[in-house]
């Protein structure tokens, strides 16, 4: 029987063979598999299909057109989650705590002075405020604070439902913690600037992710307290301890209820709902504030009606306004010398400064009660500070009424303690006593003279006080009058101006300039004769800077304002440990300041400034007057042993003040209240006192030289007590007078002489002599000494 064919149908072996044939080919074709990296990339989808395939289609469908985009969505939010996270990375989370603050100014006895630099705020802790703010502002702001970790989701999802309802009208849900994260840094990106929608979407998903960093880095309790810090409260007012300040004139530690919920009511709005701005909204806003207390549980209805009841007291309008003052000008100006600039914007600092506020207010009070008095004078030819207020605001210009600047220095620290630029600072931002330059004329004599004596000439050293002629200037005295030979002292005590030019010529211009440049003017002085005089223009705080060289014997200590700086943490950061601030140095010689000094205190009891005592002060002093041409400048500068002041009085455009204004009449009487008043405060002003040794020696009145035979022959010989730096040598003896006694003055006259000095005047004390006004200088005169004639 022949066999079968496998492919025979008809056989059952066949048929069989056929069916595994088929099997294999099905088994062979490769199966579409499930890759790792799909399942690892898509498993949230293939778990919720796997879970809903044994439910009916007409189930499964519904469920997957639900399902997929909400998973969609996931994946959508953790790709923007992580996005965000990784660009939240670069902020610096100790930015949070580091807050400009105002830099506190206090004077010498702790006293606040003022505050610059910096934002208008003061950093506080939390447990410095009260809590019923705490309560108020959690209440408003972020009543789930303590149990979210940044982002209220319940809060968010509340705020998406009532959008919704209320047709897209935008509702918040910041939380604090978010709030401080958009105060804190800058989170716009300028490169979404074409669309804002989707600007403020990137802002908000970018403060959000923020949020979570500041939560991981800080306490709740530290971001509370960095947020209140923080919070901006309206009229550039920002952090609770400033708002509390400025509205209720009160610390937040002591913020009542009704004012708590006040202040937290405000801050959505807080221009708009300002009690400065309008009550009634402030107002409204507390009384919404103590409703959401007592919803949410912070303080029951009763304590709520009773803090609606509550009048509201916020600082009065006149005290809303913050005064300058040309003390902080000065300030401000000697910190941008110290700080770098970076301490200076973000501020926080502690500035204690030499300046007495006592002192400070009655230099400012006693300045502008002496130019009122001046102003009241019948027949007053200028525009006064009174008919200037009195203007309309836009018809004011710049003030054109009388001036004046007063600096008062510590002598044996150079502490400034008080400087006034003027009247007003709010008035005229312009402070004199440091920008204002002016001709300083007799004032400067003293270091003419100064200058004089370190060049062997002594006070009892005759000096002509004849005329005098250099190239066509010829200087007068006050009075019109020429006397004959006359000692050095006579001619400051007097303040003759022939007698100074004569001094100046005989030190030398170089030697002159020299000395002013020692005792601190910075500006050289011309190389004239006419600055012998004071023809030349200088600041009220070089001139009692310099000053201060009389009573210390020479010494000068460079002027300062600043005694201390602190930062935010208390520690010292100027002067750097181990430096002084006392910066002092032998300006000029013991004994000739000694010498000028004492001519001084002359001037005080019977020269142009004698005036002093019957002022109202009694103590020991010295000083000089000064008055400029045609009374356009009035001056006094003087001291006691423990203060040197200088006064300076006039108009900014340089003219005459009033006839006879003199600086005895103008400036002197501003000086002495400015003194009686430091003497009170403990600056005594005792006996002026040297160290110095002196030497008896032998002299001669026309030279200032040790005394010759030919001295003693023509009688100018005389004995002195000269302080031991000033004494001649021995070798340096009088030319004047030789063996032989031929004198010889060493001052040409501008008339031709017998060949004999003018005999010295007999010196008779005359009472107070009448101030001078200084000549005219027109132009400045070179300098040729064989020209004074």
């Amino acid at each position: 029987m022949p066999k079968s064919s496998p492919k025979d149908p008809g056989s059952p072996t066949g048929k069989f063979s056929d069916q595994r044939s088929s099997n294999r080919k099905k088994s062979d074709v490769p199966r579409k598999s499930t890759g790792l990296g799909t399942v690892i990339l898509f498993w949230p989808f293939l778990i919720f299909h796997g879970l809903i395939s044994p439910l009916p289609k007409f189930v499964r469908i519904p469920l997957r057109l639900l399902g997929d985009p909400a998973i969609a969505g996931l994946y959508a939010a953790l790709l923007l989650g992580g996005f965000y996270f990784i660009r939240a990375q670069p902020f610096d989370m100790a930015k949070v705590a580091e807050m400009p603050e105002r830099t506190v100014i206090y004077d010498r006895r702790g006293e606040e002075l003022g505050r610059i630099h910096g934002e208008k705020r003061d950093v506080i802790r939390v447990e410095d405020v009260s809590q019923d703010f705490i309560f108020a502002i959690l209440a408003r702001e972020d009543k789930r604070f303590y149990t979210h970790h940044g982002v209220d989701w319940i809060g968010v999802g509340r705020a998406m439902v009532q959008n919704f309802k209320r047709g897209g009208v935008a509702q918040g849900a910041s939380t604090l913690t978010m709030q401080l994260a958009r105060n804190s840094f800058a989170l716009k990106s300028k490169w979404l600037d074409f669309s804002p929608k989707l600007q403020e979407l990137d802002r908000k998903l970018l403060e959000t992710a923020v949020s979570y960093r500041i939560e991981s880095h800080y306490e709740k309790e530290e971001v509370l307290q960095h947020y209140v810090n923080r919070i901006f409260w309206g009229h550039q007012i920002r952090g609770i301890e400033e708002a509390s300040r400025t509205y209720f004139e009160k610390h937040a530690k002591e913020l009542t209820l009704s004012e708590s919920a006040l202040l937290a009511g405000i801050v959505r709005g807080p221009n708009a709902f300002s009690p400065f701005n309008d009550m009634e909204k402030a107002v409204r806003e507390r009384d919404s504030v103590l409703d959401r207390m007592v919803l949410e549980g912070f303080i029951p209805q009763d304590q709520a009606d009773t803090a609606k009841k509550d009048p509201i007291t916020i600082r009065p309008e006149w005290r809303r306004i913050f005064h300058d003052s040309y003390a902080m000008d000065a300030i401000r100006r000697e910190l941008e010398r110290i700080l770098e600039e970076e301490n200076i914007e973000l501020g926080g600092l502690q500035i204690t400064t030499t300046i007495d506020s006592l002192i400070q207010k009655k230099a400012e009070e006693a300045l502008d009660a002496k130019l009122r008095q001046i102003e009241r004078t019948p027949g007053y030819p200028h525009q006064t500070r009174a008919a200037w207020n009195e203007l309309p605001a836009d018809k004011k210009s710049r003030p054109q009424y009388l001036q004046g600047s007063v600096v008062a220095i510590e002598n044996l620290t150079g502490a400034v303690l008080a400087i006034v630029g003027g009247r007003n600072a709010d008035e005229s931002k312009f402070n004199r006593a440091l920008q204002g330059r002016r001709q300083i004329g007799s004032v400067f004599k003293p270091f003419v003279y100064l200058a004089g004596f370190e060049s062997g000439i002594r006070p009892n050293t005759l000096i002509d006080d004849g005329p005098l002629n250099i190239g066509g200037w010829r200087p007068k005295n006050s009075d019109g009058t020429f006397g004959g030979m006359l000692p050095a002292s006579t001619g400051l005590i007097r303040s003759r101006n022939t007698m100074s030019v004569r001094i100046g010529s005989r030190a030398g211009i170089e030697k002159v300039s020299d000395t002013a440049i020692s005792v601190g003017f910075e500006t050289p002085i011309p190389k004239s004769p006419t600055s012998y005089l004071g023809a030349w223009e200088a600041s009220t705080y070089e001139v009692a800077s310099a000053y201060t060289v009389f009573p210390n014997s020479g010494v000068r200590y460079a002027p300062r304002i600043i005694k201390e700086i602190r930062d935010r943490n208390g520690n010292v950061v100027w002067p750097e440990k181990g430096d002084s601030p006392y910066i002092s140095y032998q300006a000029v010689n013991p004994g000739s300041a000694w010498s000028v000094s004492n001519i001084l205190k002359e001037v005080t009891t019977r020269g142009t400034a004698a005036s002093v005592k019957s002022l109202g002060f009694n103590k020991p002093c010295g000083g000089k007057t000064g008055t400029t041409n045609d009374y356009k400048d009035a001056w006094f500068a003087g001291y006691t042993s423990s203060i040197t002041c200088a006064v300076w009085v006039g108009l900014d455009t340089p003219k005459k003040t009033i006839d006879r204004g003199y600086g005895s009449t103008l400036a002197l009487p501003v000086w002495v209240e400015v003194m009686k008043t430091a003497d009170k405060l403990g600056y005594k002003a005792e006996g002026l006192k040297s160290q110095l040794s002196f030497v008896e020696c032998r002299l001669c009145r026309t030279s200032g030289k040790r005394a010759t035979a030919g001295c003693e022959r023509a009688q100018e010989a005389y004995t002195d007590n000269v302080p031991v730096d000033n004494v001649p040598a021995e070798n340096d003896l009088c030319p004047d007078h030789p063996a032989k006694a031929i004198p010889v003055d060493g001052v040409i006259e501008e008339e031709p002489t017998t060949g004999r000095p003018p005999k010295a005047q007999e010196i008779i004390d005359e009472g107070p002599i009448q101030e001078e006004m200084e000549p005219e200088v027109l132009k400045a005169i070179p300098v040729d000494e064989d020209e004074i004639r």
